[in-house]
């Protein structure tokens, strides 16, 4: 039963690592600053950054995620009741990612803690901690995060605005086919295929905007690009230090495995998924939400960071999913440019995601414990 709830949580992490490991550097991708594999590649290398230094900073979350005040302790040594929750969050988050819906690995957790811990008895579930220590952070997290997006843009926006930065449009040039009616000698007309050059002056989603000017003596284009590389690498770092002891946590029973080997495999895996999986996802999270040029995505990458980071130090399991949707969001708010049909359908897969994992994870420990 250990070495299946090892494979399971692993399963988790993997799940974990596809849905969420573009969500960091989402922007790099959908500003056009860096191609999909580089982003991918940077997201891996500072996730599992943030994952290693979870050994050192993040242990309240560890207890937090392994369902003790929650649930009995009975349970939470049960590896049965974990080997259940391991495989309601994991299949949640897996099929959510097939869809292409960014959702919360912790909400999927949360569900699965609640629905394998009602099937044990409706009682044995402390729903007063559910709603302190759970669920407010969660419902919290995103409205923080779109206020905050929005002020760190605005902030940034009025500070390049006194350093005299402007925004530059490129123009594309290029080729296309047109078909071009050709007359002959008899009076009839030919259709024939020829190259004719093209000239394009539109918003970032067909040319990439830049920014020109210095500031304290550096080229403002350089500098933007540099600090959202920087910033999407520490939104990565977070979400690594937020999510992977709450996955770990549910190896805190298996006492012949020694904690810190559990975080490595879960580590590991987490950057499996993300380099194997994780397209789909980042299609929508760096196109279906908003556009965006460089400068709007630092900014965004920046509030990200402050709120996850402050909150694994505090311990509290907010969403890293949650916090950079809201802030993408709230940067699209401002400039006008939000596109709520994809944000309405991702709203509607958070809804979903709780009772999704709640009832995978009863039907779990049912037939577990038959």
């Amino acid at each position: 039963m250990i070495v299946f709830l090892f494979l399971a949580t692993c399963f988790l992490a993997y799940s974990n690592g596809a849905n969420d490991n573009f969500k960091g550097v989402a922007s790099l991708y959908g500003s056009r600053t860096t191609g999909y594999r580089t982003a991918i590649a940077w997201a891996t290398v500072t996730t599992a950054a943030g994952s290693i230094a979870a050994l050192f900073l993040a242990q309240s979350l560890l207890s937090r995620f392994s369902g003790k005040g929650l649930v009995p302790d009975s349970l939470t040594s049960d590896p049965r009741f974990l080997l259940a929750v391991a495989l309601g969050a994991g299949a949640t988050v897996i099929l959510a990612t097939v869809l292409g819906f960014p959702i919360s690995t912790t909400h999927g957790l949360t569900g699965a803690l609640v629905g394998a811990g009602v099937i044990a008895g409706v009682s044995n579930v402390n729903f007063a901690t559910l709603g302190k220590n759970f669920v407010a952070p969660l419902l919290l997290s995103p409205l923080m995060a779109v206020v905050a997006g929005a002020v760190v843009y605005s902030l940034l926006r009025t500070l390049r605005l006194s350093t005299a930065v402007n925004k530059e449009m490129c123009i594309c040039v290029g080729t296309e086919t047109q078909i071009v009616p050709i007359p002959r000698p008899d009076g009839v007309f030919a259709a024939e295929a020829l190259p004719t050059i093209s000239l394009t002056a539109d918003q970032s989603t067909v040319c990439r905007q830049k920014y020109v000017g210095n500031f304290l003596g550096i080229k403002a284009g350089t500098l933007v690009d540099a600090m959202h590389f920087l910033s999407a690498g520490a939104v990565s770092f977070a979400r690594g230090l937020n999510d992977t002891p709450k996955i770990a946590a549910l190896l805190l029973v298996a006492t012949a495995l020694d904690i810190k080997w559990g975080l490595l495999a879960v580590t590991l895996a987490i950057a499996g998924g993300g380099l194997l999986n994780a397209r789909k996802v980042a299609d929508t999270m760096a196109n279906k939400i908003t556009g965006m040029n460089p400068g709007q995505g630092f900014a965004a990458n920046l509030a990200t960071a402050l709120l996850v980071t402050t909150a694994s130090y505090h311990g509290l399991p907010v969403s890293t999913t949650h916090v950079s949707v809201g802030s993408l969001l709230g940067i699209g708010i401002t400039t006008r440019q939000a596109r709520w049909k994809s944000v309405f359908g991702i709203l509607l897969s958070w809804i979903i995601t709780l009772p999704c994992g709640a009832a995978l994870a009863a039907l779990a420990y049912v037939l577990l414990r038959a």
